[in-house]
């Protein structure tokens, strides 16, 4: 008897089709990452054939976002993060500013307005967090300065977007979409004299704050003694167990409660965790998972691009792309550099920045739904999303040969 399983297919086809491309790629010797998206492509609306459940393979491909910002937080400390804060929150923010300027000059000279233009230039101002980490560990580089500049920016930007993600649905009306009430929170924070803006800003404001406080204050003493005490029974699987609980459980949380991303939740997450003896040990178990769940963000992006978008506006997307790689990368070098660092660094940098992902799509679909920006601007953001993905693996091959990364000394092996 034959049952609807629209999960196991997705997940069936797309790792399934993701590896058989990807072997492809390997041979040709192109990006693993081409491949991933190809077989994206081959299963999406815009190809005849099979089509995948586009709803699931994005929430798969969420857990891959979870998964890997986790990760990062396991060799992340708190006192890392603060020592890049001189450079990766003003750089951040300067960079996000001239993005969406940029974007915003696009979409008016292709005849949006003023909001529309706003919201395209933001969605192609914030990097994706699987993109910038895969080329970083693929290169050891997550713990050097330059990794942790780069990641330590990748956290601004999110929190960034956070904020934007908020401020929008009240701002819709102004920016030129539908009105949408703010929530009963903010309305009553409103009546002690506050605008609604104000009010959705404050709150906001509280809601990040009481989470990193919780985070830091009982997370950081909480979960590193759960993990000891999981540890101390023994039982090698309820451990595994215990870390995916813990990465998965945070990050949901603090989405559902406090309003911040997954990504952020996780990475939070992770690095609380951090202060256990154990952090390398639930490393190594959650490594497996958050590889193939990162595939399916890959294979995911892959299934919303339109190909016709290339032939029915090819200077939009070139102006996009534009944006994406070299406006956001100039800005990023330049920053750097003014910031008195290395011209190495700064190249790291501005390639770790010079794609979009994650974000962009949450950004521009939630302006489509508010009637802010116009279809085609999500086309463009794909579009502008599959080019740079593609375009970043060959700007660090070009970093790496003008400032090849040191190499490992080689080991005797006795036989």
């Amino acid at each position: 008897m034959h049952h609807a399983t629209p999960l196991i297919t997705t997940i069936v086809a797309g790792l399934g089709l993701a590896f058989i491309f990807g072997l492809v790629a390997q041979r040709l010797r192109l990006p693993l990452i081409a491949g991933y998206l190809l077989a994206g492509m081959v299963i999406g609306p815009f190809t005849p054939g099979y089509v995948a459940d586009q709803a699931l393979a994005g929430e798969l491909a969420e857990l891959g976002v979870i998964l890997l910002m986790f990760g990062v937080g396991l060799h992340f400390s708190m006192k890392e993060l603060m020592s890049v804060k001189s450079i990766a929150i003003p750089g951040a923010l300067a960079q996000i500013a001239v993005a969406t300027a940029a974007g915003t000059a696009t979409g008016w000279l292709m005849g949006w307005g003023l909001g529309a233009g706003l919201i395209f230039g933001l969605a192609l101002s914030v990097a994706s967090t699987v993109v910038l980490l895969r080329a970083l560990q693929e290169r050891d580089l997550v713990q050097t300065e330059r990794g942790r500049i780069a990641v330590g920016w990748l956290v601004v930007e999110d929190l960034a977007m956070v904020l934007a993600l908020v401020m929008i649905p009240p701002l819709a009306g102004i920016l030129g979409g539908e009105e949408v009430p703010i929530e009963a929170s903010a309305e009553q924070v409103a009546r002690i004299g506050m605008g609604p803006v104000a009010a959705t800003l404050l709150v906001t404001g509280v809601k990040v704050a009481a989470f990193f406080t919780i985070m830091l204050v009982v997370g950081r003493r909480a979960i590193p003694w759960l993990l000891d005490y999981v540890a101390r029974m023994g039982s090698r699987e309820l451990f595994r167990l215990s870390v995916l609980a813990i990465a998965l459980g945070v990050a949901y949380g603090s989405s559902v409660i406090f309003g911040v991303s997954f990504a952020l939740g996780a990475f939070f997450a992770g690095m609380v965790m951090s202060g256990s003896t154990l952090s390398a040990q639930a490393m190594k178990d959650v490594i497996p998972l958050r590889d193939a769940f990162a595939v399916l963000f890959f294979v995911s992006v892959g299934m919303l691009f339109n190909p016709e978008i290339l032939i029915e506006a090819p200077l939009a997307v070139l102006a996009t792309v534009l944006v994406i790689l070299v406006v956001k990368s100039v800005a990023a070098w330049g920053l750097m550099r003014a910031f008195g660092h290395s011209n190495d660094r700064a190249l790291t940098i501005a390639a770790s920045l010079a794609q979009i992902g994650e974000f962009s799509f949450i950004l521009i679909v939630m302006g489509e739904s508010l009637s802010i920006v116009p279809p085609a601007a999500s086309d463009l953001v794909v579009a502008g999303a599959m080019v740079s993905i593609l375009v970043n693996p060959l700007l660090f091959r070009l970093i790496d040969r003008r400032f090849p990364l040191p190499q490992p000394p080689v080991r005797e092996v006795e036989i």
